[in-house]
């Protein structure tokens, strides 16, 4: 694998750890499946782009980005609550939805960059634009994270735990379900809309298609990280999900650069799929294999007695 290539794939790992970070907060933490991030991620790059041809600040474009994020997550968060739509669906139909919404936003199915100034140009000049990409990506990952990490450690944040662990306690403590569950949706999507907003700055372009996938790439990104770092704090699990979106980055950039098993660009989808596959597979096989382990330990204890 070339310099440019890996340090291509880490700027992108960077960018899906945003997303790896709203999917751990509805499918973790509040334990709602919600695919609308498939939506609100292109609508964050389409918001982003169209803004900053249009010549909004960069940074205000962002900001927007993430609130368009955000009104997408509360919408799913309102079909599913308020209207009592399963989870899944609420959050297909937003998703769906989204996708209109986005082509109205950009008025047309795809909208280029090159040239415009945007959140990364008055860094560009500080070095080889190569190194700083990421390095600045990774600073706005690293503050997104630690604002993660002091949400879900105060008393709020316990409450939104707890929400998705046992949610008819919270409410016989006076707490509101609903409200947490809107919180936590549109607070998801406004991370995902801001990764959108990065990935269209730093690739300098929006799409309409860019969101397909999202959530694969999200919920692999959640698994592998927390499959190699295992650990019940709040910190362990968000560097997890996202060192688990670097380490997924950086496998499909050496599997399809290398060539290895013959596969091309265009296997990019086999790959995510049998990556996730083997991340959903190897806990329950390390569960496997300590049981067997346990069992024959037991088993020479007794015939040691």
């Amino acid at each position: 694998m070339s310099a440019f290539a890996f340090f291509g794939a880490l700027e992108l790992g960077l960018v899906y750890g945003l997303v790896a970070l709203g999917v751990y907060l509805t499918f973790r933490v509040l334990d709602f499946p919600d695919l609308s991030v498939d939506g609100s991620f292109p609508m964050g790059a389409a918001v982003a782009a169209t803004a900053i041809v249009a010549g909004v600040n960069p940074w205000l474009a962002t900001a927007m980005a993430m609130i368009a994020g955000g009104v997408t997550g509360w919408v799913t968060a309102f079909l599913a609550v308020r209207c009592g739509i399963l989870h899944l669906l609420a959050s297909i139909l937003t998703m769906i939805a989204a996708f209109s919404i986005n082509i109205r936003i950009m008025g047309r199915p795809n909208v280029a960059l090159l040239g415009e100034t945007t959140i990364l140009t008055p860094f560009e000049s500080l070095g080889d634009p190569m190194l700083i990409r990421p390095l600045l990506v990774g600073l706005l990952v690293l503050i997104v994270a630690l604002l993660c990490i002091r949400l879900l450690n105060s008393d709020f944040g316990l409450g939104l735990r707890a929400t998705g662990v046992n949610a008819r306690m919270v409410r016989a403590q006076g707490g509101s379900t609903s409200f947490y569950t809107y919180f936590g949706l549109a607070l998801s999507n406004a991370l995902v809309g801001f990764a959108g907003a990065l990935f269209a700055q730093t690739n300098s372009f929006a799409d309409v298609t860019s969101g397909v996938g999202t959530i694969v790439v999200g919920l692999a990104a959640v698994i592998l990280g927390q499959t190699l770092i295992p650990g019940r704090k709040i910190w362990v699990a968000v560097v997890a999900v996202i060192v688990g979106s670097v380490l997924y980055r950086l496998a499909v950039a050496f599997a399809l650069s290398s060539g290895m098993f013959g596969l091309q660009a265009s296997d990019l989808n086999l790959v995510t799929a049998v990556l996730v596959a083997v991340a959903l597979i190897a806990p329950k096989m390390k569960a496997k294999y300590k049981a067997k382990q346990q069992l024959l330990q037991a088993r020479s204890s007794k015939e040691v007695a």
